[in-house]
């Protein structure tokens, strides 16, 4: 479980191929910032752009780890193909921490593509157009994850296509995460709120013919 509170900025130094098959995945090698490994063991869970993936591999000293992803994790995801690309990190929520942004899952709900990033005063303006079956979960002033950072729903536009929101970034943000890399066309993982989902189950069941009972 996450908070959508990114803790650092990672890259991809390296990415080996598990097999030589579309059925095999990858496995990504990541250096991390000075420090962000002391309290990482192996098995542990950390979310990369938004993607919970498991340490496999472990070199302290020169602050990097590996995760092995599946083809399957690959075809649903975007930005962890790419070595040298700059990805967001964020370490298991413990118990203990502060909840600072909301419940994320690190599970990948779809892809979606950037339609506009621009300055707008001394913050930034990004627009991200997501599929139609996504559209039912977002809502203004709601909660979404781009690229695993918690973000809030400013404005929606639903079309035929799907449905393009608004997100206003502060400085701060766009310093310290890779959001600031993106630009019109990038492809970014979307996870919609984990409430979202359960109500839209809950409907869905209630909608659902009940047998009279004998």
């Amino acid at each position: 479980m996450f908070t959508g509170i990114i803790t650092g900025m990672g890259r991809i130094v390296a990415v080996h191929a598990l097999g030589r098959s579309l059925q095999h995945g990858q496995r990504l090698q990541i250096e991390a910032p000075p420090g962000y490994l002391d309290d990482v063991g192996l098995g542990d869970s950390i979310a990369l752009n938004g993607a919970c993936m498991t340490v496999a591999a472990l070199d302290v000293p020169r602050r990097q780890f590996s995760v092995d992803v599946s083809a399957e994790s690959l075809a649903c995801t975007s930005g962890l193909t790419q070595a040298g690309e700059r990805i967001n990190l964020e370490k298991a929520l413990r118990a203990s921490d502060r909840l600072g942004g909301h419940i994320v899952s690190g599970h990948v709900d779809g892809v979606g593509s950037v339609s506009h990033f621009d300055r707008v005063g001394e913050s930034w303006e990004l627009r991200v157009c997501a599929a139609p079956e996504l559209a039912k979960f977002l809502a203004v002033k709601g909660s979404v994850s781009v690229n695993g950072v918690s973000l809030t729903v400013n404005q929606l536009q639903d079309s035929a296509s799907g449905c393009e929101f608004s997100i206003n970034l502060i400085p701060h943000t766009v310093e310290h995460t890779a959001l600031g890399q993106l630009h019109a066309g990038s492809r970014v993982n979307l996870e919609i709120d984990t409430v979202a989902r359960y109500v839209e189950r809950m409907l869905a069941c209630a909608r659902l013919p009940t047998r009279n009972a004998a």
